[in-house]
């Protein structure tokens, strides 16, 4: 997971760098709603992570039971 985190980490950061401070010029320059816009945006970047090792794990398993081989 570690990997993958490190590995999207600075695109992933602009992103989410982008979109706080768009929320906070949209929503009236509440900063307490930008922040609370940021923790959730982690949190989900942390979660994304995780879900893309795991699915990257499942694919190389299912990758390894392939190639199906005729039949003689």
């Amino acid at each position: 997971m570690w990997e993958h985190y490190r590995g999207t980490f600075k695109g992933i950061q602009a992103v989410i760098a982008l979109a706080v401070i768009g929320v906070y010029l949209l929503l009236g320059r509440h900063w307490d709603l930008a922040a609370l816009f940021f923790v959730v945006m982690e949190l989900a970047s942390l979660v994304g992570a995780a879900w893309a090792a795991k699915l990257k794990v499942r694919l190389a398993k299912d990758a390894a039971a392939l190639p199906l081989r005729p039949v003689s």
